[in-house]
């Protein structure tokens, strides 16, 4: 019995590994739906890898990164031709979320996203920070191996760390809501209903807005408050992803808001739209679910202490309070 549960933990290792290369490959292929190219280098708006590879690691521990350098050199054989350069895409791509969870866990982060300090330690070390190494390999790789010029390098690795960082800001989120989410069966009907509304309406706004030739990219923003207020971040990230694939769709086909705009000049405003959604989204759901815990932990104590009122004194905790000033 011993021995087979000593075989039965490494095949269910090896199978999660592959699992999750399969998941990163898939959304890898996903990702490379919207892209760009920068003398001949592709890069992504937005990566999803990077935030499937960091909920991994956070959720399932570090020993999962094998998954992430599979599925780097899968989705590489499928755009080029195998060489020594892809060691270095491979590397960047599987210590940028390694690093970055590293970082989280050092800053004390609850994958719960249930306090402010957590959204923020996301933000700038999760994505901003974490994100730079692989932006940093995988651009630097590419001028070393000569496929891309030096001249070009700063260009690639502001696109690849933006891509990257807004995977983690993105996909990050929805996958950790989605972890936390109570039962269907324990979700009222008129809340599914009102979320079913609010999904409905951020994607037909988001179309809007994106097929008008004016600047109206801001008014995705109060749909976005509204599920963050309502729903935090279980219905804040699905939203933010709707917005962020309507406008990159725009954004690479320069249509609607994009269109006549050079590809750097698309590119800033794109991300600038999708920067500022995940922001808003990531840290107002944290703050009222900050604020939510703050006032069950009172709730709680509260009849912690009418209970111990009662023991001392019965009937007290159930008097007026405070006495009726007539009486």
């Amino acid at each position: 019995m011993v021995r087979t549960e000593q075989l039965r933990r490494p095949a269910t290792a090896a199978l999660t590994i592959v699992a999750l290369a399969a998941v990163y490959f898939g959304s890898a292929r996903i990702g490379l739906l919207e892209q760009v190219v920068v003398h001949d280098t592709v890069v992504t708006p937005l990566w999803p890898p990077t935030g499937i590879a960091l909920s991994s690691l956070l959720l399932l521990g570090l020993w999962t990164w094998p998954a992430f350098a599979l599925g780097t050199l899968a989705i590489v054989a499928t755009l080029s031709p195998l060489d020594f350069g892809v060691l270095g895409i491979m590397a960047g791509n599987t210590l940028a979320p390694v690093c970055a969870c590293l970082m989280l866990r050092r800053a004390g982060f609850h994958p719960a996203l249930d306090r402010l300090r957590d959204g923020v330690a996301l933000v700038l070390l999760g994505a901003f920070a974490g994100m730079v190494v692989s932006a940093t390999f995988g651009s630097g790789t590419q001028v070393l191996t000569g496929q891309l010029p030096a001249g070009y390098f700063w260009r690639t690795w502001a696109a690849w760390w933006v891509g990257d960082a807004m995977g983690v800001l993105v996909v990050t989120p929805l996958v950790l809501a989605f972890r936390t989410l109570r039962p269907p069966r324990a979700i009222p009907l008129y809340r599914w209903a009102e979320a079913t509304a609010l999904l409905a309406c951020t994607a037909a706004l988001s179309f809007a807005v994106v097929t008008s030739p004016l600047s109206l990219l801001f008014l995705v923003f109060p749909l976005i408050v509204w599920a963050a207020l309502r729903f935090q971040l279980a219905g804040a990230a699905p939203c933010v992803l709707v917005v962020s694939v309507v406008a990159i769709n725009a954004a690479t086909h320069r249509s609607g808001p994009f269109q006549g705009l050079s590809l750097l000049e698309a590119m800033v405003n794109l991300q600038a739209l999708n920067a500022s959604a995940a922001l808003t989204a990531l840290l107002l759901s944290a703050i009222i679910t900050e604020q939510l815990a703050i006032r069950h932990r009172v709730e709680h104590a509260c009849a912690e202490l009418a209970e111990v009122v009662d023991r001392l004194a019965p009937g007290e905790s159930r008097r007026r309070w405070p006495p009726d000033e007539r009486r």
